[in-house]
């Protein structure tokens, strides 16, 4: 059996890992605790300790001396660095006192337990005695990958600070003598339905699936790694950075191209994935890969849809984006009128025009699908709500937003990507058909008690239109249906019948009942009494019953 060791000052951090291990089924007996690095090195010397967890950022006595004590003093300790600070001075204190791994805070139950779990690993296989290399250098093999990540990443955000960690790049064979460097980036177009298909729905699995395919195509004189690229909507792009063995810059373009292309088709043998590639210029220092990694993501946006290669594949690339690019916002009035009044293929026939707009220039690239896309689902949702509509549907495309996230959003063609716009129309015309049929009962009973109430106002349709977010035939259609009457014809009738009841008062004159029911003029207020009764308000009057005269 096993005993642990958390050192950190932060109570609620050591009471979390304490719930998030897995302790039983790691073999440990013993979990303590120790609140900064002195009263650690304490219960070290005290106790026996097969595996500590050290907080790097601590009163007292730091992490990185701690590490360094400990190393001296308890080489057969293996430690796992824990810490709120992404800073490559404690990644390489790590890496010198041969960590097992190095996690940042928030600490995860998956991280947590795959680090003790590699700890376990390693003590077991130094009691096995199955070898001196695993105990002298499996650590530091654990701890490589995510290192040359961090690294990487820093280098194409332009981040990586040289001064400080020149040092590390020979670990990741950043500075191979006469090697080349390209960056380059896959787009995996069909990346949910995989998940859902061959991983059950695990994305971080299917993403370690996608990373391994990239890095392990094995040609001659090139290596490749491969890590989920920064800043990405779906994660659907990884970065590919790419060492290649000493060539001129002619040969590395090749073999750079030649290895993205066998990574998108062994992709797509082994896991059926739509990839699309970019790739970047050779750099001869590693450090200089951030212009290569911008032109690969500039490369992978300018893939134009509408130009195919002999097997289907998108494979021009134009650069340049269209002039007079076509207008969705230009056509949301005509796509929200249609969905009013229930025209789902009229407001169909509107996206397809606008897409036949983009068909005839020639030129469609990922990267204005990715903004036509963007666009089209925000309109639609700020319309969707105007009209009603329940919040959730503006809240959907969050998950993978500018890949359709959310609605199934995904396309390897421009065929592809029409029937995304029409599905996701389709989605949002369901949203207001069911607010309208759902919410007309209690509008058209407001309307309604809004002409009993105020008939002698100069009532206007807009005035419901622009309250309701309806279109004025939609409202009046729905009005008839419910009362058999249009709405001016109802306001017509309200004024008529209380025409009637007024006209029984003997006191009141035909003027000042024209004027109650909200005409102006005497002589217009006749003419319609009697278009409607078929006798002037006076003849009407004559023929009351004495009762009421």
């Amino acid at each position: 059996m096993l005993n642990v060791l958390i050192i950190d000052d932060e109570e609620p951090l050591r009471e979390a890992i304490r719930i998030l291990g897995d302790w039983k089924s790691l073999g440990v007996e013993e979990v303590l605790e120790a609140v900064d690095g002195r009263s650690g090195l304490d219960m070290l010397r005290s106790r026996k300790i097969d595996i500590a967890l050290v907080d790097m950022k601590m009163p007292e006595l730091g992490g990185a001396e701690f590490l360094q004590i400990a190393e001296r003093e308890f080489p057969d300790l293996l430690t796992i660095v824990i810490s709120g600070y992404n800073d490559f001075e404690y990644t390489r204190q790590a890496i010198r006192s041969k960590v097992v791994d190095y996690l940042l805070k928030p600490v995860n139950r998956t991280d947590l337990n795959t680090a003790l779990r590699k700890a376990v690993d390693v003590l077991e296989a130094k009691r096995r005695k199955e070898s001196e290399f695993i105990s002298r250098n499996i650590t530091l093999n654990m701890s490589l990958p995510k290192l040359k990540e961090k690294l990487y990443l820093s280098i194409i955000r332009r981040t990586f600070k040289a001064s400080a960690n020149e040092g590390l790049l020979p670990l990741i064979g950043g500075r191979t003598p006469g090697s080349r460097y390209a960056a380059g980036l896959v787009r995996i177009m069909n990346l949910d339905a995989i998940a859902r298909g061959r991983f059950n729905g695990d994305r971080d699995l299917l993403h370690f699936a996608v990373t391994n395919v990239i890095g392990g195509i094995g040609d001659d004189g090139i290596e490749g790694f491969s890590f989920a690229a920064p800043g990405t909507r779906g994660d659907r792009d990884f970065a590919v950075i790419l060492t290649i063995a000493p060539v001129s810059t002619g040969d590395a373009a090749y073999y750079s191209r030649r290895y993205m292309n066998r990574a998108a088709a062994a992709l797509k043998e082994l896991l059926g994935a739509a990839a699309f590639t970019g790739l970047g210029s050779p750099c001869g220092d590693c450090l200089e890969l951030a212009p290569s990694y911008e032109e690969a993501r500039t490369a992978l946006e300018g893939i134009n849809l509408l130009k195919r290669d002999g097997g289907g594949s998108p494979a021009a690339v134009d650069r340049k984006p269209a002039a007079d690019a076509p207008s969705l916002t230009a056509r949301m009035p005509l796509i929200r009128g249609a969905l009013e009044n229930g025209g789902l293929n009229q407001a169909k026939s509107v996206v397809g025009e606008y897409l036949k707009k983009w068909s005839d220039t020639g030129s469609f690239t990922l990267g204005d699908a990715d903004r036509a896309l963007r666009e089209f689902t925000i309109l639609l949702q700020d319309m969707t709500l105007e009209l009603g509509a329940s919040a959730d549907r503006g809240t959907r495309p969050a998950k993978n937003e500018g890949e359709g996230g959310g609605y199934g959003g995904e396309y390897a063609s421009f065929e592809e990507y029409e029937s995304l716009l029409y599905r996701i129309l389709e989605l949002h015309y369901g949203d207001v058909a069911r607010t309208s049929s759902g919410n007309a009962p209690e509008v058209l009973e407001q309307i309604k008690s809004y002409v009993d109430n105020r008939y002698y106002e100069d009532i206007k349709i807009s005035v419901f239109t622009d309250k309701y977010f309806l279109s004025r035939e939609y409202l009046m259609k729905l009005f008839k249906a419910r009362y058999g009457y249009g709405i001016h014809e109802y306001v017509q009738k309200v004024r008529m019948d209380k025409a009637k009841e007024l006209l029984g008062d003997p006191d009141l004159k035909i003027q000042e009942i024209s004027e109650m029911l909200g005409y102006r003029d005497k002589n217009y207020f006749s003419k319609a009494f009697r278009n409607y009764f078929d006798c002037s308000p006076s003849e009407y009057r004559s023929i009351l019953p004495t009762a009421q005269k």
